[in-house]
């Protein structure tokens, strides 16, 4: 037994785990696992909070994708129902204009038509009394005639005028 190798393998190794415990070689390897422990452990807790940060941008950054996908939408419908209240609000004033321009127009042509007939009364009345005139002063003659023609001349004018 004292003359085997692993014997003699077996008491170094106990002789010099009795002075690694002697010297505190087991508290210094203790304390180099707990630091390096701790150290993952700050590295886990770092890198789960920079994942929750990016979650949370990365819902803020969704939100406000979708923000403002709705205000394009609403600026798009809101442009479109702009664009057919404006179309119809000019073809209102289109009408309207139409309307007061024809309007214009036939007062226009019937003050013309008007005037046209005053005219046409008025020569009418100038013919018939330079006619009348006329063959009054041929048939009639004396003061007579000049009384008669007075006063049809008269008659005449205050009729057609």
């Amino acid at each position: 037994m004292f003359y085997e190798a692993e014997f003699w393998v077996a008491v170094a190794f106990v002789i010099l785990m009795a002075i690694f415990a002697y010297v505190g070689v087991h508290r210094t390897v203790l304390k180099a696992l707990d630091h390096r422990s701790d150290r993952i452990k700050a590295e886990l807790d770092d890198a789960r909070r920079l994942k929750d940060e990016a979650a949370k941008l990365l819902a803020e950054y969704q939100a406000r994708h979708a923000s403002a996908e709705r205000e394009a939408q609403d600026i798009i419908t809101n442009a479109k129902a702009e664009a057919e209240r404006i179309a119809a609000e000019a073809k209102t004033k289109m009408e309207d204009f139409v309307a007061r321009r024809t309007k214009t127009a036939e007062g226009k042509i019937a003050l013309a038509e008007a005037q046209a007939l005053a005219d046409v009364r008025a020569a009418a009345a100038d013919a018939a009394v330079t006619a009348a005139s006329n063959i009054l002063t041929q048939s009639v003659k004396g003061p007579v005639a000049d009384d008669l023609l007075a006063k049809g001349i008269d008659e005449v004018r205050q009729k057609l005028n």
